[in-house]
């Protein structure tokens, strides 16, 4: 029913000569990863399929109009527009706007909220690789190489922390016991900041060799145990003094 009323009104529009206004561009935001800043949009209700779209930017501690993107002049619909090289200071702010339009019509602007690039990116965690080395771990970090942050390069003096986690996840027999470890980076401007992927490994077993010494020395200890236990009693019944002489005796060998 609604979709009747719909057409009848576009006929009745028609007939009377008077166009339908073209709807805005709704949900404007601007998203940052490692200063890779994009905006994305969605399309206004009823939109024709062949309507097209345009940014335009500003920046707000200038008193400039605002500047069309001339690489997002004409977007289509779930396009999206880089605006990495447009906000090229990451201390200042800015705000963008998208309009719609056809061959024969504009719609109103739609203005995004304000950004700032360095505090609203979100840093992601520098690479990543780990080994066990005995009964240690062995990190190995990449610095973070994207070209937001290339093209910023005065930003690898603002990391402030190198957060790291290391989790005991289970033991094997045969085969040490394994960590999971994971990482990040933060700012002195933006605490936004992503862990990488766990990378897990095994520390070591002790060597061999040295598990064989600690055998043997585990089982001359629990002979002497029993030497000593065997002994005591013979001694409780034979006398004190004789307890005292074969107790030295027996110590001295263990020893």
């Amino acid at each position: 029913m609604e979709l009747w009323t719909l057409l009848l009104l576009r006929l009745l529009h028609l007939q009377l000569g008077v166009s339908v206004p073209l709807p805005p561009p709704s949900d404007v935001s601007i998203s940052s990863f490692n200063m890779e800043h994009s905006l994305s949009f969605l399309p206004g209700p009823q939109s024709p399929a062949h309507t097209r779209f345009t940014i335009q930017t500003l920046r707000l501690s200038r008193r400039k109009p605002w500047r069309s993107v001339a690489a997002c002049s004409e977007l289509t619909v779930g396009q999206t527009c880089n605006l990495t090289r447009v906000f090229r200071d990451p201390f200042q702010s800015y705000q963008a706007r998208v309009q719609a339009f056809t061959s024969s019509q504009t719609s109103n602007w739609t203005v995004s909220g304000v950004f700032q690039p360095l505090t609203d990116t979100v840093f992601g965690p520098p690479g990543l690789s780990v080994s066990g080395c005995g009964n240690c771990l062995l990190l190995q970090l990449t610095p973070l190489t994207t070209g937001g942050l290339q093209q910023h390069k005065q930003l690898r003096d603002l990391y402030r922390n190198l957060d790291i986690q290391v989790k005991r996840t289970r033991d094997g027999a045969q085969t040490g016991v394994e960590y999971c470890v994971s990482v990040r980076v933060s700012s002195l401007f933006t605490s936004t900041s992503l862990y990488s992927q766990p990378q897990c490994v095994y520390t070591s077993p002790p060597p061999p060799g040295l598990t064989a010494v600690l055998m043997v020395f585990g089982l001359v200890g629990a002979l002497c145990a029993l030497g000593l236990l065997f002994i005591g009693l013979v001694i409780f019944r034979g006398g004190r003094s004789f307890r005292r002489r074969r107790l030295l005796t027996a110590l001295s060998v263990c020893l």
